[in-house]
């Protein structure tokens, strides 16, 4: 067991899969901690590894009931990314744990990489890549195309991320709907239409879902299929999860949408060859919508000042919950 005075001084990381630490060390450092990385990889390893320290950070390792009511020093979690569906905020709050996030740093990586998408679904783009790679040279396979500026776009979710795509779309000339379900009165970005879920589903051409998986698993499914247009598109950036894959193969094979991309699956990795896969109207691509260089390094500097300021008892900027 280590003395109060070594806690005070290490900067505890429960569990991290970044090849080199090289910004929070730095951020640590100037603050007077050093950091520690603990690989915990279960409930027990955190209760065995993380007992002494009041704050450290954490990116997959599950927070639940029985790792808070066995870890009675925890005063702070912060984690890696946006998404906390692995921490159990009822069971934090109840135990006085403040929960942070770091919800802004690839606000523009995850909105650009939804038009993208976007307009690789719209355009046919994968499709006729492969054409031409296997031979072929003619535009009208990929025939109907309809001009952008003519359809509808619906933005599920307005927070950072939807708010930017709607930003990115609005040269573009197309009408931009938008509904958030869980704050239905929240201020909606200019040049847009705020709607109702169902009235979305049915006017969009293409819809794009922006909203954590805490509050929206499983919200589109075969029901909401069939309210989509059959030549609608779908794209999902944000968490495995909220769209139902199994219904989603079948409104594919159905025919009842036109197709659909995912930054992000239930399982990811899959097991073996996800029957998505088949269809040459679903894109997929590894859970890299977050990712650029700037924004790996503002992740990594973010969380680790998040941690400083709780364990010098500063105000925190990004905690989730409240007790």
């Amino acid at each position: 067991m280590m003395n109060q005075t070594e806690v005070r001084k290490i900067a505890a990381i429960s569990d991290c899969d970044h090849a080199a630490m090289a910004e929070e060390e730095q951020v640590f450092t100037e603050a007077g901690f050093d950091l520690k990385l603990y690989q915990c990889h279960t409930e027990d390893d955190l209760i065995e590894r993380m007992a002494d320290f009041e704050v450290f950070g954490n990116q997959y390792t599950p927070m639940t009931e029985r790792v808070f009511q066995n870890l009675p020093k925890l005063k702070c979690v912060v984690r890696y990314g946006v998404g906390v569906d692995h921490i159990d905020l009822e069971s934090a709050s109840r135990h006085g744990v403040a929960v942070c996030n770091v919800p802004d740093y690839g606000v523009q990586e995850v909105a650009l990489q939804a038009l993208s998408l976007i307009l690789s679904l719209h355009r046919k783009v994968m499709k006729m890549n492969e054409s031409v790679k296997s031979g072929k040279w003619n535009y009208e396979e990929s025939i109907p195309i309809r001009r952008f500026s003519e359809l509808t776009v619906g933005v599920i979710g307005v927070g950072r991320i939807g708010s930017m795509l709607t930003q990115m779309l609005r040269p573009l000339g197309c009408r931009i709907l938008v509904c958030d379900p869980a704050c239905p009165e929240k201020p909606i970005p200019g040049g847009t239409e705020i709607t109702d879920m169902d009235t979305l589903l049915a006017a969009s051409d293409i819809i794009s879902i922006h909203t954590p998986l805490e509050t929206s698993r499983n919200m589109i499914a075969r029901p909401q299929f069939m309210k989509m247009k059959p030549r609608a598109l779908l794209v999902n950036v944000s968490r495995g999860g909220i769209v139902n894959e199994e219904d989603l193969e079948e409104a594919l094979r159905t025919g009842a949408i036109a197709g659909a991309a995912m930054d992000v699956l239930k399982k990811e990795p899959p097991a073996g060859k996800h029957p998505l896969f088949e269809y040459e109207n679903f894109l997929c691509t590894p859970h890299m919508a977050w990712y650029s260089e700037e924004a790996s390094k503002d992740l990594k500097r973010k969380l680790a000042e998040e941690m400083v300021r709780a364990m010098k008892g500063l105000p925190l900027c990004y905690q989730l919950n409240s007790f």
